[in-house]
C-alpha cells in the first residue's frame, strides 16, 4: 500500500489526473523561473536523493528508460547515482525526441546506454523504473513488457519515478503488465493511479516531491478530486452549545428488520449517537419489538406497522432517517424509501437527511430509474453508500464501463441520482452530484467483517442528523470509520467500532484549530 504522510495537517490533498498535472507543469513553466529543463533536473535530484537515503547498500542500480519526459527524469537520476559512487547501467528502447528536455538529460550522460533487451537485472541490484510513467493510456508490450518480467523473476527492488510502468495514472488499472515498486517519488500532487487498487498497491511507500511547481497553478486547474483528509471537512464538527437539548443535537430514525434481522439497526443507531446526534430511535415492525426492545437502552424505540403509519405518526420527528440495513428487499421497503424521499423537513428547520444502504439499494436493481426520479426530486440530505455488488445492481452500465475509473464512476453516479454516493472498498471513493470527488486512503482489512457498514451508514446518519451537508458528512464519516478501525487493530467486529468514536472524534475536535475554518451553511 503505498505510504501516507504522517502530518496530515501538511498534507496536500488535491489529486491530479495526468492530463491536469501536465497543465501545472505547462503553467509553471509558463510563469517561470524555472525551465521544463530545470524541472526535470530538480525531479532527478528528488528520486536520487530519496534512493541513496533508503538504499545505501546497494552498489548498483539498472535505469530504464522510455522515450518522453519519464525517461528524461531517468537519465538524471543515473547520472547523479554514478557521481555519488554507484554503479550504473541505462537502458533504452526508443531515444527522446531532438530538442526535447528529455534529449538534453540523455546529453549530459557521459556513459552509453544499452538496449532494453540486454537489461539482465539480479537480485541485488536496484531497478529505476523510468520507462512510462503515469501518462501511460495503452498496454505494454515488446522490450518493456519482457523487462518487467525480468524484474519481478530477479526478485530486485524497483524504485518507480512518478508511478509505476504498467499502471494508468487516472484510474490505477494494470495496462497488461506493471512493476511492483518498493518506492515511487512523484511530484507536486499525488494521481488517482497512486490511490486506486491495483495501482495503489503496486506502489510501494510513496513520496510527493517538491520541485519548485508553485502552488498557484491550482487555480488555474481547479481540481475536484481530492484525497479524504480531515482538512477537508473537520471545520464543520464542533462540540454543542451550551444551550443544547438532544433534538437540537439532531433526532436519527434507523428502520429496522424483522425480529432475526434486527442487529444492523441497532448497530447503525448506536454508531449515530456516538458521531453526535442527541436521539436515536429504532422504527421497528411489530414482530421484532420483543427482540428490539431487550437491545436498546440508550436507542428509543417506536412501533411502525405500515407506511400510512409511519407517515402520520412519525416522518416529521427525525432530521435523518437511515434505512437498508437488515430490512430485507421487498414492495414495503421501496414504500418506505418512497416516503422518506417526498417533500418534507425535520425538526427545528434543519435539512432533512437520508441515508440508503444495503437493501434500500438492491430493492430498486429491477428498476433503478424509478429511484433516481425519487433522488433527484428529492429536498433531502441524501447519501447512498453501496459497495461493489450494490453499485453494479443500480449503475450496471457504470460498473462495466472499462474505460472509466472508480472516481469517474462513483461521480457519474452522484450526477445520475443526485445523492452523494459513497462506493465502499478499500479505496473508498465519495462523490458529490457537483463534480467534487474524494478518495480515502487509510483503510484497513480490518473493516472487511459483518456489520461494518452498518456502523458507516450509522456515522453518515448522525452526522446528517445534525445538519451537516451530505458530501462532507459522507467524507468525514468514511474517515473516522476507518481510523476507529485501525485503532482497535485485531479481533474488530462491528460491536467494536462505535465505542471508538468518541476518541477519534474527540482528537478532530482538538486539533480542529489546525484546520481552516469551514461555516456549515445556515438551514
Amino acid at each position: 500500500m503505498c505510504g501516507e504522510q504522517s502530518d496530515r495537517k501538511k498534507m496536500a490533498s488535491e489529486i491530479l489526473s495526468p492530463a491536469e498535472m501536465s497543465e501545472a507543469d505547462r503553467f509553471s513553466i509558463a510563469a517561470g523561473p524555472h525551465s521544463g529543463y530545470q524541472l526535470m533536473c530538480y525531479a532527478g535530484h528528488a528520486v536520487a536523493a530519496a534512493i541513496l537515503e533508503r538504499f545505501s547498500d546497494a552498489s548498483e542500480a539498472h535505469v530504464l528508460c522510455g522515450p518522453g519526459n519519464n525517461g528524461g527524469d531517468g537519465y538524471v537520476v543515473a547520472r547523479l547515482l554514478q557521481q555519488s559512487g554507484m554503479q550504473i547501467a541505462v537502458y533504452a528502447d526508443t531515444g527522446p525526441a531532438a530538442g526535447t528536455d528529455a534529449a538534453l538529460a540523455k546529453a549530459d550522460l557521459d556513459f552509453g546506454v544499452e538496449p532494453l533487451e540486454k537489461f539482465a537485472p539480479s537480485l541485488d541490484s536496484l531497478v529505476v523504473d523510468a520507462l512510462f510513467g503515469a501518462g501511460l493510456s495503452k498496454e505494454i508490450g515488446g522490450a518493456a513488457a519482457d523487462a518487467i518480467g525480468k524484474s519481478q523473476r530477479s526478485g530486485s527492488r524497483v524504485i518507480a519515478i512518478d508511478l509505476p510502468s504498467g499502471i494508468s495514472g487516472d484510474c490505477g488499472s494494470v495496462c497488461g503488465i506493471a512493476f511492483e515498486a518498493v518506492l515511487t517519488v512523484t511530484f507536486f500532487r499525488k494521481k488517482p493511479g497512486h490511490l486506486l487498487y491495483p495501482g495503489r498497491a503496486h506502489c510501494g511507500e510513496l513520496i510527493v516531491a517538491d520541485i519548485g511547481i508553485p502552488a498557484n497553478v491550482l487555480d488555474h486547474i481547479k481540481p475536484q478530486t481530492r484525497e479524504n483528509t480531515p482538512e477537508g471537512w473537520a471545520g464543520f464538527l464542533k462540540q454543542p452549545d451550551a444551550d443544547n437539548h438532544k433534538y437540537r443535537r439532531g433526532h436519527i430514525g434507523v428502520f429496522s428488520g424483522g425480529p432475526t434481522s434486527t442487529g444492523a439497526a441497532r448497530l447503525a443507531a448506536i454508531a449515530g449517537l456516538r458521531v453526535g446526534a442527541g436521539a436515536a430511535t429504532i422504527l421497528s415492525p411489530p414482530s421484532a419489538l420483543q427482540v428490539n426492545a431487550m437491545h436498546l437502552t440508550s436507542v428509543m424505540l417506536h412501533r411502525i406497522e405500515s407506511v400510512d403509519d409511519f407517515r402520520e405518526t412519525f416522518l416529521e420527528r427525525c432530521s435523518a432517517y437511515i434505512i437498508g440495513p437488515g430490512f430485507g428487499v421487498g414492495d414495503i421497503l421501496r414504500a418506505f424509501v418512497s416516503c422518506l424521499l417526498e417533500p418534507g423537513g425535520g425538526p427545528d428547520q434543519m435539512v432533512f437527511g437520508a441515508v440508503l444502504d444495503a437493501d434500500a439499494i438492491t430493492a430498486f436493481q429491477s428498476d433503478p430509474e424509478s429511484l433516481f426520479i425519487r433522488t433527484r426530486r428529492s429536498p433531502a440530505n441524501l447519501v447512498l453508500t453501496p459497495h461493489s455488488g450494490e453499485f453494479t445492481r443500480l449503475f450496471p452500465d457504470l460498473s462495466d464501463n472499462r474505460k472509466l475509473s472508480k472516481v469517474d464512476k462513483a461521480r457519474a453516479a452522484a450526477e445520475r441520482s443526485g445523492a452523494v454516493v459513497v462506493f465502499k472498498g478499500p479505496d473508498t471513493v465519495i462523490a458529490a452530484p457537483d463534480g467534487r470527488a474524494a478518495i480515502n486512503t487509510n483503510g484497513t482489512s480490518w473493516l472487511a467483517t459483518a456489520g461494518s457498514g452498518d456502523t458507516l451508514a450509522g456515522l453518515c446518519g448522525g452526522l446528517l442528523a445534525q445538519g451537516l451537508p451530505a458530501y462532507e458528512v459522507a467524507c468525514c464519516a468514511v474517515w473516522i470509520h476507518a481510523e476507529c478501525a485501525h485503532r482497535f487493530g485485531p479481533g474488530l467486529i462491528a460491536e467494536d467500532l462505535a465505542d471508538l468514536v468518541p476518541g477519534v472524534l474527540a482528537d478532530l475536535l482538538e486539533e480542529q484549530l489546525s484546520y481552516p475554518a469551514i461555516q456549515a451553511p445556515l438551514v
